[in-house]
């Protein structure tokens, strides 16, 4: 069974990673096991760019199969921001939600719809070849932290078809439900295919 790095040193990111694609894969890494640290400056305002840039740089640096994300909230009230900048809009996740919360200090209920978005790419250095997957989630920015759950903007995230934060909800549900959840879910589901899965085989 072929290994796999995630481009990523965030451990809640790998968790739920590992915990969709266990089965896919023998060995999963990320960036934290490997001795050799690569920058990847994600300098495009576009998400699939990034994510490609990211993964093909890391596999072929470590010539291993790589997967890697680029995901963002983008709030209606706000037009569009924090967006690609996301994991960028303060200096941790504390940080960031304030940010957030105080930008939408005066907006109502009504008006804080928000989505989030990921692209996931899965690159194979030996083939040069990439895949790319997209998956998201509808909802609304709450006035206070809920749930003990997640990370990043999770504890703000409301997700009306669960009637929960997206900090509250569970590791199954959130695989299930989350933008990046759905991502991996269609990357499992490509790797399940018969084509890709078993070698061609000329008819004569």
């Amino acid at each position: 069974m072929r290994d796999v790095v995630i481009a990523t040193a965030n451990p809640g990111k790998l968790v739920e990673i590992k915990a969709i694609l266990h089965g896919e894969f023998g060995k999963f890494y990320s960036l934290t096991d490997m001795e050799d640290q690569v920058e990847v400056k994600e300098d495009s305002p576009f998400y699939l760019e990034n994510v490609l840039k990211k993964a093909r740089k890391i596999g072929d640096r470590f010539n291993i199969d790589t997967i890697a994300d680029d995901s963002g909230i983008e709030v209606a009230a706000l037009n569009g921001r924090p967006g690609i900048f996301s994991s960028r809009y303060g200096k941790d996740d504390e940080d960031r939600i304030n940010k957030l919360l105080f930008e939408l200090r005066e907006v109502p209920w009504e008006k804080r719809g928000a989505i989030f978005k990921a692209y996931v790419a899965l690159y194979m250095p030996e083939k040069e070849r990439s895949y790319i997957f997209y998956g998201s989630l509808k909802g609304y920015i709450g006035m206070e932290r809920r749930g003990k759950s997640g990370f990043g903007y999770d504890p703000i995230f409301y997700v009306p078809e669960m009637d929960k934060y997206a900090a509250e909800l569970t590791m199954e549900e959130k695989n299930r439900l989350s933008h990046r959840g759905r991502a991996l879910n269609a990357l499992k589901e490509f790797l399940n295919m018969d084509f890709f899965r078993s070698p061609k085989v000329s008819k004569r």
